[in-house]
């Protein structure tokens, strides 16, 4: 589960949140009742809405040596998936659930990379509050993609890394997911704060064998490591600032949330109707932390437009309709991913009337829609 950083958690929500549960004690039962609410829904929709800390907040490491690997599982729940995804075109022979929320920018990204390569998939919509879907597992933030192999229940954690690990499996074609996930350790070390973390090593390697590589093919690659790295260190982070610019938008974007997630399917109404509300106002609050965290401009929606304006630039620099040239590569379905993950907020209405982001766009939209990928996968 993604968790909110120590500091902002402090700063932001807690005092509110300890100030109206006092208020049960003192009488104030309705405040009070509100006030846990409140702390619960804003801490779980922040990550809801997708803005990880685990790239909001990256601390200077102290490397502890320790590493090892994505451990399988024995079980997981039986859970009725929120949605069955089914491609008719799949080819790839997986067996996969995707645990998420669904206006994540990271779930987005890995729902834009099987939908392209036209990969079948279940869907678990994780509550955003209580998390149950996701107690059988060590790791506590979405996605989790958990892939069926011999060996068992395999579970892929971080969404770079499980696209990867996915495209290692799709074009490498004589390994396992088993035997990939040895290829993305985890290492650990204690950071700034003084608590043990770890990071996923090799994250951005699609790993295939150099034997039929060229040299264009290798720095090809490179570029798109580039890219996919910057959809998640850079463009996420212009994200948070612009969707909860205001109240208005604030609230404008969880009822979308609300929408696109089917929350009035899957929570109770007055869970969804406190999500909704508090985790606005608390999403508001935050945002403008945000801002100055990652040096924004005043006007962040300027932010917003230019880090855009940068990615266009790189793709017009290769001559084709995508970054990967006629056809999409990773770095074009990260970008993709994260910007999907606004396309209902008014600050996406704003990038498309400011920028020409939307012809890339919407082209992409298309051939992630149209599964055109999936012709690229060995039988």
């Amino acid at each position: 589960m993604l968790i909110l950083p120590n500091r902002l958690f402090v700063q932001t929500v807690l005092p509110v949140s300890r100030l109206l549960v006092r208020n049960v004690s003192s009488g104030k039962q309705k405040k009070g009742i509100f006030g846990i609410g409140f702390a619960s829904a804003s801490v779980g929709l922040l990550l809801g809405t997708g803005y990880s800390i685990y790239y909001m907040n990256k601390p200077n490491a102290h490397l502890v040596n320790e590493e090892t690997r994505i451990k399988l599982v024995e079980y997981v729940p039986d859970i009725k998936p929120s949605k069955i995804i089914k491609h008719v075109e799949d080819r790839s022979g997986l067996e996969l659930t995707l645990y998420q929320y669904q206006t994540c920018p990271f779930c987005c990204k890995v729902r834009a990379f099987l939908d392209y390569y036209g990969i079948s998939y279940n869907v678990i919509e994780v509550d955003p509050v209580l998390r149950q879907a996701i107690k059988w597992s060590p790791y506590k933030k979405v996605p989790i993609l958990v892939a069926k192999s011999e060996q068992g229940l395999q579970p892929l954690n971080d969404s770079s890394m499980i696209v990867s690990a996915i495209a290692t499996y799709l074009f490498e074609g004589n390994k396992d997911i088993y035997e990939i996930v040895n290829y993305y350790p985890f290492i650990s070390y204690v950071n700034d704060g003084g608590r043990k973390t770890s990071e996923i090593m090799n994250k951005y390697f699609v790993m295939l064998s150099r034997a039929s590589r060229s040299k264009a093919d290798e720095l090809d690659e490179k570029e798109e490591r580039k890219w996919r790295s910057w959809a998640d260190e850079v463009l996420v982070h212009t994200l948070s600032p612009n969707v909860y610019r205001t109240r208005d938008e604030a609230l404008q974007a969880f009822r979308w949330f609300s929408d696109v997630g089917e929350w009035e399917m899957n929570f109770p109404a007055w869970e969804r109707h406190l999500i909704i509300y508090a985790g606005a106002a608390a999403m508001w609050l935050i945002g403008k932390r945000l801002k100055k965290r990652h040096n924004l401009k005043d006007d962040v929606r300027q932010s917003l437009y230019d880090e855009c304006n940068v990615w266009l630039k790189a793709v017009r620099a290769k001559g084709g309709r995508f970054l990967g040239g006629d056809r999409p590569n990773l770095g074009d379905l990260a970008v993709y991913g994260v910007l999907s993950s606004i396309e209902g907020c008014r600050a996406f209405e704003d990038l498309l009337g400011h920028t020409k982001i939307g012809g890339w766009y919407f082209e992409m939209k298309e051939v992630v829609g149209r599964s055109e990928g999936a012709k690229l996968i060995r039988s």
